[in-house]
């Protein structure tokens, strides 16, 4: 396979920026192989549905400008469904939880929460924040237009925050030994 596939495979599934570094160091190759392969992934994307963003030393593959008005009217018909079960699981870990990394949250939830993390961002209901202990991951916490939907002025507010904030942490002990 070829490089600029592997790289279109990575950025499908992370699903948000990644520095070129970061690609160099998981598809071990030089950063001047990575820009090479970046240029040949970007021509092979031309024309179809998918473009290749770039900002500054970070890559993401994105929809084209040519979809805009399709993805804008997706996204709207997306705002106004429900939340659902899984968005509902999702941000009462970040309530409970948070800030945590999408792998803490898929760890807790058991299952990949990427598309349920973007629409909550979306909303606006959560926020992805630099993670200080590692630069390459992000962090997810509530938004104050949460909190305001929530009618709750601090997280501490939140109905038996104390024991199911527990229960959460004894969960992560318990499967980390």
């Amino acid at each position: 396979m070829n490089l600029d596939a592997k790289m279109e495979a990575i950025l499908f599934w992370k699903g948000e920026p990644l520095k070129k570094k970061r690609l160099a160091e998981i598809l071990e190759k030089s950063e001047e192989e990575i820009t090479s392969a970046l240029l040949a992934l970007e021509s092979r994307l031309s024309g179809s549905g998918l473009t290749l963003a770039r900002l500054e030393d970070e890559v993401q593959i994105m929809t084209c400008r040519e979809v805009s008005e399709i993805i804008e009217k997706l996204t709207k018909e997306e705002l106004i469904r429900d939340l659902g079960k899984a968005g509902l699981e999702t941000l009462t870990i970040i309530l409970y939880k948070g800030p945590l990394t999408r792998a803490g949250i898929d760890y807790i939830r058991g299952v990949n929460s990427q598309f349920i993390l973007r629409n909550l961002l979306v909303r606006g209901l959560i926020e992805r924040v630099s993670n200080p202990n590692d630069s390459r991951s992000f962090l997810y916490k509530t938004t104050f237009n949460l909190l305001s939907h929530l009618g709750i002025s601090k997280i501490e507010d939140l109905p038996e925050y104390t024991k199911i904030k527990g229960e959460l942490d004894a969960f992560e002990h318990v499967e980390n030994k």
